[in-house]
């Protein structure tokens, strides 16, 4: 049988890391997949792609292969050591069922040297790789759930469903979104890592929502009702006499749905009319006068 040369088949140095061997074969595969690539022999090369990196980006595989030593050129007849195959032997057992000959879309090459070991029982199945992307929404989106449209490279759009409640560093699964397989094989998974990022209006802290609530002097003096507006709609919320800015109002179990679910804060800003006019000026005058009042005194 003929010796395969993995290294060269993926176009890579012996010593290449597992993230060289990888990007390499998916800028290979995407060259020669069978579905749009125009070279005669493109569905041959694909399988070939396929057979070499299925070794090379397994560590106890590409350790089993490299001691057969590096002085092997593709093409030249080739035999396994005597004994070669058992685990203890320096070959590889698979799970492959059937032996040397059977439909597992790899060389007499291979299943001489690997005794068919192939993905999983049944063999390797030609499944494409999974991949991973991250994706941001907003505390909104995180809030009340949603759904959206994810545009990938060469892709066509893909509809995504955000559970309500999720949080930064979760992953959403899309089965069969991920790389195109070998002829007859399945697609991978695509993976979405969500990142929650705040809005203008709202914060995110794990589980608990904030927001800044701006107040009028004399609705923090006196204490009054007002609007505040939340993910899910308006509430009206009650402000204690003599409240400062700064102050934070907790809303328990008003964050991020969930069990538990987390809390909503409301974080209290005076803001000042400006004095534009002479009336103006002459109301801040009479407050002055009327409060004794210096806000360094305790400084």
């Amino acid at each position: 049988m003929e010796y395969k040369d993995y290294y060269k088949i993926l176009d890579v140095k012996r010593d290449a890391s597992e993230t060289d061997i990888k990007q390499s074969y998916r800028r290979l595969a995407r060259k020669y997949h069978p579905d749009v690539s125009k070279v005669a022999n493109a569905e041959d090369r694909f399988k070939e792609l396929g057979e070499a990196y299925e070794v090379l980006k397994d560590s106890e595989k590409r350790k089993s292969y490299d001691q057969l030593g590096a002085n092997w050129k593709s093409g030249e007849q080739f035999q396994p050591p005597p004994g070669w195959g058992g685990a203890g032997q320096g070959g590889f057992q698979g799970g492959f069922q059937g032996g040397p000959g059977a439909q597992s879309g790899f060389s007499n090459f291979f299943e001489n040297v690997f005794g068919g070991g192939g993905r999983g029982q049944g063999g390797f199945n030609g499944a494409g790789q999974d991949q991973n992307a991250s994706f941001r929404i907003t505390v909104e989106d995180a809030f009340n759930g949603a759904e959206k449209t994810i545009r990938m490279s060469g892709r066509s759009p893909l509809q995504v469903k955000i559970p309500a409640g999720i949080t930064s560093g979760k992953k959403i699964r899309l089965a069969g979104q991920g790389e195109q397989g070998m002829p007859g094989g399945p697609r991978g998974d695509l993976y979405l890592e969500i990142t929650v990022t705040d809005s203008e209006r709202y914060q995110l802290k794990d589980k608990d929502v904030y927001t800044q609530l701006r107040l009028a002097p004399w609705e923090a003096a006196l204490g009054e009702k007002v609007s505040v507006q939340t993910p899910s709609g308006s509430i009206e919320l009650k402000i204690p006499a003599g409240s400062q800015s700064g102050r934070k109002m907790r809303l328990s179990g008003r964050g991020l749905p969930g069990k538990p679910a987390g809390d909503f804060y409301v974080e209290l800003s005076i803001v000042v009319p400006s004095a534009d006019n002479e009336e103006d000026i002459q109301q801040y005058q009479t407050m002055k006068k009327h409060f004794d009042f210096d806000p360094r005194s305790e400084q």
